[in-house]
């Protein structure tokens, strides 16, 4: 495999364990906990679930069309956006995590931010060797 399709396969991975976040988000209710996400549920629908799914399905949706058109074309934003994303999860990770240790216990989430952080992660290392 090359050096490229290495880059745009975990590139994927990153947005599908995104998805896999995002539905353990809405499962265990984070818009219900977390201020910031009650905040931006609210801005989309008065019914916070339902502006929390929008949210999500938005941000999943985006990172796919990232992944099925500028990565995997090469387009010359490719390498900028998969360093984006690759923050971002890192970030969404890391704080899930906090939160959970800052419990002591369970923090919506922070089940499959390990998935954030090791995608993230082997993007970032991938990105920096290119």
């Amino acid at each position: 495999m090359s050096f490229a399709r290495r880059q745009q396969l975990v590139f994927l991975l990153l947005i599908l364990a995104q998805a896999v976040h995002s539905v353990e988000e809405y499962c265990t209710k984070l818009y219900e906990v977390f201020p910031l996400t009650r905040f931006a549920s609210a801005v989309v629908s008065s019914d916070l679930a339902r502006g929390f799914l929008i949210l999500n399905v938005a941000i999943v949706t985006i990172g796919l069309f990232c992944w099925a058109v500028p990565v995997r074309l090469g387009w010359p934003i490719a390498r900028g956006l998969m360093w984006f994303w690759a923050i971002l999860e890192l970030c969404n990770g890391a704080i899930h995590s906090a939160l959970a240790l800052t419990r002591h216990g369970y923090f919506p989430g922070v089940a499959t931010a390990p998935l954030l952080l090791l995608f993230g992660g082997w993007l970032a290392v991938l990105l920096i060797r290119a």
